[in-house]
């Protein structure tokens, strides 16, 4: 990145966009969105054009479980019914047991007075509809298109595109996932640690029926959630060590099956059918900082954390909402959208809460993976005690956001 006020304000195009966002993935494709229908101007660059979304299609492997706080940006945007009344799976009721002891959490929304601790739903899925509503939002995009360089100046952001097209905009979001070139252009550092774990993914057909319960139980070597899905059966995601996952990925299906029905302890009975499996490593990794000049992180380029949680996307369409609200507030205002403190609030406000969320999950992955048997009964009670308490409470509503 570089910064060079009076050449850039020559090389300034006609139009000068208040945003530009950089990667069409779900939180992507939110903060177009968001930014669009808050009567901002705005421009999407995406290298890959999503593959269109069937309702014949197999459903993905990729889900994601929805909090409210998700829905009611879904909803805001325009986007909620169409995706909650196509394949979305409502879980009411959430068990969480330790292997170990025993001990077990169970969530329900009714005792929250909600229909729904949240929604299972596929990636796929929710970004598709998001797209399909962004030309409605005034959002233009260019895709397949990426950014080859971006250049600061104190008045707006330049960024020049491979296929040679320039775009001027006051604020740029990176939405471009992990790796983030555009977090590593600004010279964002990053700080976390990878887990050694894989989680693996499947979807599988059980003997009894799911009854709208999110069920998980921690094992040594790592927790097997059994997520309910709208055609009846259940997604896996089963974290486990790269060794173990890779063994696990391998079995045949009949052994495959058999190996979830005594992980998840035949909650759900036997596992008479799955799906091909897919895996991918996991890790912990914290943008130091979420703002850069004109320049904010948003989704997995700001922060990527344990699934075990179902907290990721989450965290995601957070910053989405966040960063909507704190540029809308200055555009109201006849302020400049990325002036210095609006940004930094944005930056503060999600940096301050993800932190606190991916460490908190952090430090229950290893809390849940400590195997020796007084710290594991000791664990148990710990578990019990906050079933019994409304500490148990404050849990759920902070992962409804």
């Amino acid at each position: 990145m570089t910064t060079s006020s009076a050449p850039l304000s020559r090389r300034r195009s006609a139009r000068l966009l208040d945003a530009v966002v950089v990667g069409g993935g779900m939180v992507g494709a939110a903060a177009a969105l968001a930014l669009g229908r808050a009567g901002l101007a705005v421009s999407l660059v995406e290298a890959r054009e999503p593959r269109p979304w069937q309702p014949a299609d197999e459903v993905d492997l990729r889900v994601v479980a929805l909090a409210p706080s998700s829905a009611r940006l879904l909803q805001e945007l325009g986007v909620w019914e169409a995706i909650r009344d196509v394949r979305a799976q409502p879980y009411r009721h959430m068990r969480v047991w330790d292997a170990a002891n025993g001990a077990e959490l169970d969530f329900d929304a009714a005792h929250e007075g909600r229909q729904a601790l949240g929604w299972i739903v596929e990636n796929r899925l929710i970004q598709h509809c998001l797209w399909q509503a962004l030309a409605s939002a005034g959002v233009e995009r260019y895709c397949p298109a990426s950014v080859s360089r971006f250049d600061a100046a104190d008045d707006h952001v330049h960024l020049a595109l491979a296929d040679g097209q320039t775009l001027d905009a006051r604020v740029l979001v990176a939405a471009d996932g992990a790796a983030s070139p555009l977090r590593q252009q600004a010279g964002i550092a990053t700080h976390g640690h990878a887990y050694g774990q894989r989680a693996v993914v499947a979807h599988v057909t059980t003997e009894k029926p799911h009854a709208d319960t999110a069920w998980q139980r921690f094992l040594p070597g790592g927790p097997i959630a059994l997520l309910p899905l709208a055609d009846g059966r259940s997604s896996i995601v089963w974290t486990l060590p790269e060794a173990e996952a890779a063994r696990v990925q391998a079995l045949d299906d009949g052994a495959f099956a058999d190996a979830v029905g005594v992980a998840s302890d035949f909650r759900l009975g036997r596992i008479t059918g799955t799906t091909p499996r897919a895996s991918f490593p996991l890790k912990l990794q914290l943008a130091t900082s979420y703002q850069s000049g004109r320049l904010v992180l948003t989704g997995d380029a700001a922060h990527v954390v344990h699934p075990l949680a179902g907290q990721g996307v989450n965290l995601g369409l957070r910053d989405v909402a966040e960063l909507r609200d704190a540029m809308l507030a200055a555009h109201e205002a006849g302020r400049d959208v990325g002036n210095t403190a609006t940004l930094r609030r944005y930056a503060r406000r999600r940096h301050a809460d993800a932190t606190l969320d991916a460490r908190g999950i952090d430090l229950l992955g290893h809390a849940f993976g400590v195997k020796a048997k007084p710290l594991a009964a000791l664990r148990g009670l710990g578990v019990a005690t906050i079933d019994a308490s409304p500490l148990k409470q404050l849990l759920n509503t902070r992962a409804a956001g």
